[in-house]
């Protein structure tokens, strides 16, 4: 045995003489041509050799220079480990690769998915929230909303065809209520029906509430919260058919114009203030809410199954009856859902979609042949969108593990994931290439394979950890937006992109490593199995392409020569200010409506509400807590609509009260005590209240229950367990509709609603001589998220790019380049601002995330052309910028057009969502690719620095001939990485033997 392992120690170190020597003549691969020599000086270790060459010595470098040498060397010498690893044991990293992927892709058993808009893009902690939570305390949620407009036709039955009160008119849409409201729906067996089943029952869907019909009798719609001039009739048909002058009837429902204005559109009176006409008339249904939450979700099951199967199908019967004399404008509580969920799920197969084009763009263009024949690379195209879909997956495991919310916007995430990861595989597949030229694939064993894999990913290890290292810092910082969407989603991307960086590292080259082994076997592509004819034509090696043909004989010359140099820096100055303009002027907006599809039924019904009831806008609630002051300021409270009118056209927008916008209990308690107080035998004082507080609130809670005289107040009222203490009131007005027309677009005017919000709750604080209050509407939530999303956007962006910055310095390791690609990155992101002005759109809850998706896509572009450059040796940077553009140049540009022909399917789609990711990211690549390969070459030409020490010198090309590969192209550094493999090889034979 000792002899033996003398033996074995024997051969190592004869070895190691052996190599130490063959180190002045720099080993060639079997076969290839014979090449220049190279002196060298043999030093320890063997990072430090130092060669000679033909070309001039380098100058002696600074310590920035010799700081950003180390760091070079220190990512070669990683990413050369990694690819001796994978090319050495393909099979078993593959497998590897598999079952982490697998294993984490089981987290996604915890998916958790949240649907809900005020989880998802109201920030959080804010006071929107703390009033909503205050206000909910008192006043749960009670009702589904459910609403018809309906106008008049074409032949709508009048001298006025716009005339909707005609009697035959107001017939038909009173047999459409009976059957909103006699129609029974069926949930898991059981029977439901609108009202209740007699009077008093209360088995009925309806929010109940009094004041429903005009004239008290035990029918039990008039217990049902319905907002309608079919009151006048208390609903019953039979009245309305034997009515002989229906429009006396309906001057009853207002005392007068603007009582009218809420439920008719429209309406036109006469010199007495009669109503003679309208061209629409609104009716409103409310059903109590069930709600409950489920995975993320809220659900109603019994009120969505009666909302579909009685509501939405009694208007649209009505509407097909009708459809010449009216029209019928609807909305119901699952509406939004129904519809713009329906738009998300029946989009999504445009991701299938975009994958298989990825897949066919990747096939025909990563590989030499577009057919399958010597060259191709289908299967690697297949291996690339495997490697996307691996790191989507267990990228979506490992977020799901540690609690992040998944919400319908992230929906995109696959789209990123496709740029970013078939951009890392053009790269690797390029070096691949790159360290095959002058090399005959019959020339290759094993070893020099394995070799050619660990010299590639040496080559592309650096670059494409630049741009994923960016990418997820990018993505990283906006993970700390007070947005909770938006936040999950970067933090999404973060995750996935670095599964995406270590599987195509690992992964990916494993499967390059396998291909090129089939392509030197002369195996057939995705048939690996068998074998092709032996191709006649001689294999001298790797040949640039096409695009990198083009990149050195036409685009550098174009953009480096004076003039090129000259009409770059002016285009893109011009383009630059365009940018900040358009920037300047992008606004913030409410764009919910655009999630609406636009063939939907739910944009009709906002175009009709915007047309006819344009005075009609969002409910305000002001909620008056602690009963003892509230009776203090009892009579204060009974006239708070003085303090409400002439508010509608100046902040806080507040429209005029009248008996169908404004709703007080205090007012309505004071009239009836005036009224009838002394015969229910209240005690009142000279200024006609209960003289105490507990009087008081009996009274109260007496006038305002649901069977009471003040039943329409039942629910505005929050009282103690047992009735004795009066907790908090509240009074209902309304807004305004706060609307604006953006570009031919209707939109929710977003700066006016943040001045209606603020100066609301100033309004109510400058109230110190009534009881304690705060302001409350669905919508406070929603615009403190415009609030900040501007502020989000920028901040995000701009901590972004200061973090690339930072990040591209490490990795590039050299101050000047890193701040180049900064800059030209910056200036991306503010071009494309503009252009999102000039194109019509807004800064929303779903461009901000798109932006933040630019930094991260347009870094790619640069820091590949930057970092290439840093490698190409020599002092003419124009040379080397040029030698930049046909090295990586085509990888780049590759990568974006298969990024671009991905997302364009989506310009088709009706999604919002998509249209919107698809006119960014066009953008985003577009303007990326344009700064990536005309202006960071020319800058990078004009102020470039010094390459690394490691940099391989220019290559010498003849015109019309392909790059002669030179002994100097083969960078010692990655001879010195082959020594050293080696000799650890023989180490483990000798090893092995001895064992043995």
């Amino acid at each position: 045995m000792s002899g033996a392992l003398l033996s074995a120690s024997a051969r190592s170190a004869s070895f190691l003489m052996s190599k130490t020597k063959s180190m002045t003549s720099l080993n060639e691969a079997p076969n290839q041509p014979e090449e220049e020599e190279v002196e060298t000086t043999t030093m320890s270790p063997p990072q430090e050799i130092t060669t000679t060459s033909n070309t001039p010595p380098p100058n002696k470098t600074n310590r920035c220079e010799s700081i950003g040498n180390r760091v070079d060397s220190s990512i070669s010498n990683f990413f050369y480990a990694i690819g001796t690893f994978v090319s050495s044991r393909p099979k078993l990293t593959i497998t590897i690769a598999l079952a982490i992927s697998i294993l984490c892709a089981g987290g996604m058993a915890k998916l958790n998915t949240e649907n809900r808009p005020e989880e998802l893009w109201v920030p959080q902690n804010t006071v929107a929230e703390e009033e909503g939570n205050a206000f909910l305390s008192f006043f749960p949620p009670t009702s589904r909303f459910q609403s018809v407009i309906v106008s008049g036709g074409a032949d709508s039955g009048g001298a006025d065809d716009t005339n909707v009160l005609t009697k035959d008119n107001l017939v038909k849409i009173m047999e459409m209520h009976q059957s909103i409201q006699t129609t029974n729906s069926t949930y898991e067996g059981q029977n439901y029906t609108f009202a209740s089943s007699s009077f008093g029952a209360q088995d009925g869907l309806c929010t109940i509430a009094g004041g429903s019909c005009s004239n008290f009798e035990l029918n039990p719609i008039c217990l049902c919260l319905v907002i309608s001039p079919l009151k006048v009739w208390n609903y019953d048909l039979d009245k309305l058919q034997s009515d002989d002058d229906v429009m006396a009837t309906l001057n009853t429902y207002g005392k007068e114009p603007k009582d009218f204005e809420s439920v008719f559109g429209a309406p036109k009176f006469d010199d007495n203030g009669a109503l003679i006409s309208a061209e629409a008339i609104s009716l409103s249904y409310f059903l109590k809410d069930q709600s409950s939450l489920e995975g993320g979700s809220t659900v109603d099951p019994i009120n969505e199954e009666w909302e579909e199967s009685v509501f939405l199908a009694s208007v649209e019967s009505a509407q097909v009856e009708n459809g010449e004399r009216l029209n019928f404008a609807y909305l119901s509580s699952r509406s939004f859902s129904d519809e713009f969920g329906g738009e998300i799920t029946g989009d999504l197969v445009f991701v299938q979609i975009s994958y298989v084009i990825a897949f066919l763009f990747v096939g025909a263009t990563l590989g030499s042949k577009l057919s399958c024949g010597r060259g191709s690379r289908w299967a690697m195209s297949l291996a690339a969108i495997f490697l996307v879909a691996l790191s989507t997956v267990a990228g979506f495991g490992v977020a799901s593990l540690i609690g992040l919310l998944y919400g319908p916007v992230h929906s995109v995430l696959p789209f990123v994931l496709l740029g970013i990861g078939v951009d890392d595989c053009f790269v690797i597949a390029n070096a691949f290439d790159r360290e095959r030229e002058g090399v005959s694939r019959a020339s290759e064993d094993d070893t020099s394979l394995i070799k050619r894999g660990a010299r590639a990913l040496s080559r592309a290890g650096a670059s494409i950890t630049v741009t994923s290292l960016t990418d997820l810092v990018a993505f990283a910082i906006s993970s700390s937006s007070a947005l909770p969407a938006l936040a999950s989603f970067c933090a999404f991307a973060s995750i996935n992109i670095l599964f995406l960086w270590m599987l195509a590292a690992t992964f990916f080259v494993a499967c390059m490593f396998i291909d090129e082994k089939r392509q030197r076997d002369n195996r057939r592509d995705c048939l690996c199995c068998f074998s092709r004819k032996v191709d006649e034509v001689e294999d001298t090696g790797s040949k640039e392409g096409f695009l990198s043909r083009y990149f050195r004989r036409y685009h550098a010359p174009a953009i480096l020569s004076r003039p090129g140099k000259m009409f770059t820096l002016v285009f893109f100055s011009v383009l630059f200010g365009l940018g900040v303009y358009g920037t300047i002027k992008l606004p913030v907006e409410d764009s919910a409506r655009n999630f609406i599809p636009v063939d939907s039924y739910i944009k009709d019904f906002s175009e009709a509400a915007d047309t006819y009831f344009p005075s009609s806008g969002e409910a305000l609630y002001i909620t008056f807590t602690n009963g003892e002051e509230i009776y203090k300021s009892r009579e204060g409270l009974a006239t708070l609509d003085t303090r409400l009118r002439g508010l509608s056209e100046e902040p806080p927008y507040i429209a005029e009260p009248n008996d169908y916008n404004y709703q007080n209990v205090m007012a309505g308690l004071k009239d009836y005590l005036a009224t009838d107080g002394a015969s229910i035998g209240v005690v009142t004082g000279e200024d006609g209240w209960p003289t105490n507080y507990e009087d008081f609130v009996a009274t109260l809670r007496s006038y305002a229950q649901f069977m009471g005289p003040g039943a329409k107040y039942a629910q505005d009222i929050a009282l103690s367990s047992d009735g004795s203490d009066l907790e908090a009131l509240r009074v209902k007005a309304e807004y305004v509709r706060l609307t604006k027309t953006y570009r031919g677009e209707v939109l929710d005017d977003a700066s006016r609603q943040i001045d209606a919000m603020d100066a609301t709750r100033s309004m109510i604080s400058s109230w110190t001589d009534l009881a304690p209050a705060f302001p409350y509407s669905a919508t406070f939530i929603a615009i403190e998220g415009f609030k900040i999303i501007n502020t989000e956007l920028y901040r995000n962006v701009g901590l972004a790019i200061a973090a690339v910055g930072i990040i591209v310095l490490i990795t590039v390791a050299n101050i000047v380049t890193a701040l180049l690609i900064t800059v030209n990155v910056a200036f991306c992101i503010i071009e494309i601002l503009g252009a999102m002005f000039a194109l019509g759109l807004v800064i929303d809850s779903v461009s901000v995330i798109n932006i933040v998706l630019a930094v991260g896509l347009s870094i790619d572009y640069s820091a590949h052309i930057g970092h290439c450059f840093m490698v190409k040796g020599g002092t003419d940077n124009d040379a080397r910028a040029t030698e930049s553009l046909a090295d990586i140049g085509a990888s780049v540009l590759n990568g974006a057009m298969s990024t671009f022909l991905a997302v364009a399917v989506l310009l088709f789609s009706k999604s919002y969502v998509f249209r919107t990711l698809a006119i960014q990211f066009a953008l985003t690549v577009t303007l990326g690719v344009l700064h990536g390969l005309i202006l960071l070459p020319v800058l990078l030409a004009l102020f470039g620095p010094k390459p690394f020490a490691s940099a391989e010198p220019i290559k010498e090309v003849s015109e019309g001939e392909d790059p002669v590969v030179k002994k100097e192209s083969i960078s010692p550094m990655n001879t010195a990485h082959e020594t050293q493999h080696e000799v650890e090889q023989v180490g483990e034979d000798a090893f092995e033997e001895n064992t043995a």
